[in-house]
């Protein structure tokens, strides 16, 4: 069972307001916090987001609430509860977990700006126009979803996350569960893990990101730039079970990084086969060629190609 956190104090945090830009597409936001019905780390009432978190060692809950959605002038509101904290986090440390979690420091409108008129990708691109990645509460948080994600269904994943997360992780006062920390995976044993259904691969995987971030050899606080995405991909690569499909799908899910190629994920290929109107799926080599045209924004358009499918599947 996950550590039940007593409520001692909570700290009342002054809410940040950002203002969203056009196009920002307030319902994809919401689904994608969406995807796990029984709703233990997240849970979206109207139009606001609760998703449970760790923030300085302390459990904390995330209220995360859009208005205007029928307007021009669309805001969002965060503030954070945090559980037993002598302090409360700063106006700058809101707003910049605002910004990730919104995917608001990613160049969509760029991107846009330059693709919307292209002959195959603009068909693509104008009737979803606002399209980004929406962020994971932390880096770490985004590298464990895409291990538990490898070679299975999204269903079964959602599963295996939310066993995981009430094993492993603690719960903030209002009930909601937080996501695990690397020291509270570190401190767990393998038949917990197992229970929650990682399989013998995935647990590996799971102890060698662990052990690569406490050992400082992976410092997920640092940025990830064109001039230094080739030495973390080759860190995460060298940690056994983590293939290219999990770390292009970590470093935008996490890192902000648009620019990673999922030419091995099954929905984008799918995807790119009706936009493409071939008869036959291309293959991974033939994806990561056609893709290849769109650096520095291919997982962007990766994103664009999920969400064709569905809001909650990309």
């Amino acid at each position: 069972m996950g550590i039940n956190q007593k409520k001692t104090t909570m700290v009342p945090a002054q809410p940040v307001t950002i203002s969203l830009p056009p196009y920002y597409r307030i319902d994809d936001f919401f689904a994608f916090h969406l995807r796990d019905p029984q709703n233990i780390a997240e849970i979206v009432e109207k139009s606001t987001l609760r998703k449970g978190i760790i923030w300085q060692e302390h459990a904390a809950q995330i209220r995360l609430s859009i208005n205007g959605q029928a307007t021009d002038n669309k805001q969002a509101i965060l503030q954070l509860d945090v559980d037993n904290a002598e302090t409360s986090p700063s106006l700058n440390e809101l707003h910049t977990l605002a910004i990730h979690l919104l995917g608001l420091n990613q160049p969509v409108e760029q991107f846009e700006e330059k693709y919307l008129t292209h002959p195959i990708l603009g068909k693509l691109i104008a009737p979803q126009r606002g399209v980004r990645v929406y962020q994971s509460a932390t880096t770490f948080e985004a590298l464990v979803w895409a291990i538990i994600g490898q070679q299975i269904s999204v269903l079964a994943a959602i599963a295996i996350r939310r066993r995981f997360i009430q094993a492993v992780g603690q719960q903030h006062s209002s009930g909601i569960w937080c996501f695990p920390t690397v020291a509270s995976v570190i401190n767990v044993d393998d038949e917990i893990l197992r229970q929650a259904g990682f399989s013998l691969g995935k647990i590996i995987a799971l102890r060698g990101l662990c052990a690569a971030i406490q050992a400082g050899e992976l410092d997920l606080d640092n940025a990830v730039t064109p001039e230094n995405v080739h030495e973390v991909t080759e860190k995460l690569l060298a940690i056994k079970g983590i293939g290219p499909w999990t770390v292009s799908y970590g470093l935008l899910r996490g890192f902000n990084y648009l620019d990673g190629s999922l030419h091995g994920d099954v929905a984008v290929r799918r995807n790119l086969q009706i936009l493409l109107t071939q008869d036959t799926q291309p293959s991974a080599k033939e994806t990561q060629e056609w893709l290849t045209q769109f650096t520095p924004w291919r997982a962007l358009v990766a994103a664009h190609l999920w969400r064709s499918q569905s809001a909650a599947g990309y």
